[in-house]
């Protein structure tokens, strides 16, 4: 049986509540500045992760009580200090390879120095949330009758390692697509990698107003506020909105019936998995991340997968292709943590045809 151990820390301060219920009586601020001063700790143990090819794995969750507030606003030695603790906690308990989740693979150098501290293997599981984010929003064009071949799939946060391994994995299957990022210098740089798959490119610094030609949007950023609005986006879109925390306002919800937005990287991971722990997910489903470290482990392949920057597009098809070998699948449509049924998607497709007709 193969073990490994993945990093969390709470994406806002509910998550906290989560966990710790009794704390909802102390001020955000003084429960963000609190946890800060915590070390890692072991949060729960994963059990009963059976691949299909009879392979086995077991866990642990290992907390970070820092925000992302917290981890970008500390100076990079003092939070590299704190994920090396983490990743000598995971060694400690058995661990062969150490996924980071969320902002804990976002600061610094994506990994690097923490997987050159460390006795086992690093990786950010990037590749498999990348290879994911493009089927689940392929799959979202399909139900929302979208035509690949006239389509216009718009990345918000080109310019980082998913971001500019979803622009060129699904250039291969649109005609043309936006990168939408801050840094322009770089975003020619990735734009230039996806024109070599064939795609016409475009590129923004502004995501409001690039999602309105969007008929697929991915939105990646590491924005720790909401950047597209009810308004902005095209009738009839899919958004895959991969980002944590998210980058499309929750009020898409309630004020665009015309328009899918789907919840990115939500994975159904093989066998009668328990995580110990609630994060929001439905049962025996984990974002794409956790599930890259959960396959390769069982496939033991205990090695650094996906670090730094740049993922290859033969990285994000291998762990897609390993991730079909063990069993794991997208877990259908989920919006803001919510399955979308049937019949949901009967009424934001109908919904979608009368606004398009009234375009018109």
């Amino acid at each position: 049986m193969g073990r490994f151990a993945f990093l969390l820390h709470p994406v806002r301060i509910s998550d906290f509540h989560r966990k710790f219920p009794w704390l909802k009586v102390v001020p955000d601020p003084v429960l963000e500045s609190a946890f800060a001063k915590v070390p890692p700790f072991k949060v729960s143990t994963i059990r009963g992760i059976e691949s299909i090819t009879g392979a086995t794995a077991e866990g642990w969750f290992i907390g970070l009580p820092m925000t992302p507030r917290v981890l970008l606003n500390t100076p990079w030695p003092k939070v590299l200090a704190k994920l090396i603790r983490a990743g000598e906690l995971a060694e400690r308990l058995g661990a062969q390879i150490l996924g980071l989740g969320a902002f804990t693979k976002i600061v610094g150098d994506r990994g690097v120095s923490v997987n050159q501290g460390l006795n086992i293997p690093v990786t950010t599981g990037n590749s498999y949330t990348a290879a994911t984010a493009v089927e689940g929003a392929i799959l979202g064009a399909q139900a929302m009758d979208i035509n690949l071949k006239r389509a216009n799939a718009c990345i918000i946060g080109a310019t980082g390692a998913i971001g500019s391994a979803c622009a060129q994995v699904i250039a291969r299957s649109v005609p043309s697509v936006t990168l939408v990022a801050r840094d322009m210098s770089r975003l020619q740089f990735v734009a230039e990698s996806v024109r070599r798959r064939g795609a016409d490119v475009r590129i923004s610094s502004d995501p409001r107003m690039a999602v309105r030609e969007g008929d697929i949007v991915i939105a990646v950023s590491s924005a720790t506020d909401v950047i597209v609005e009810p308004e902005d986006l095209k009738p009839g879109s899919v958004v895959c909105d991969v980002a944590r925390p998210r980058n499309i306002s929750s009020e898409v919800y309630a004020k665009r019936d015309d328009v899918l937005v789907i919840d990115g990287g939500v994975i159904r991971v093989p066998g009668p998995v328990d995580f110990g722990l609630n994060f929001g997910f439905p049962p025996h489903t984990a974002e794409a991340c956790m599930a890259e470290t959960m396959i390769l482990t069982l496939e033991r392949r205990f090695e650094a997968f996906t670090l730094g920057r740049d993922i290859t597009v033969q990285q994000v098809e291998e762990i897609a292709k390993l991730g079909r070998k063990h069993g794991f699948k997208v877990a259908g449509f989920r919006r803001f943590e919510r399955a979308i049924s049937d019949e949901d998607l009967n009424r934001i497709r109908e919904a979608a045809m009368r606004k398009r007709r009234a375009i018109l």
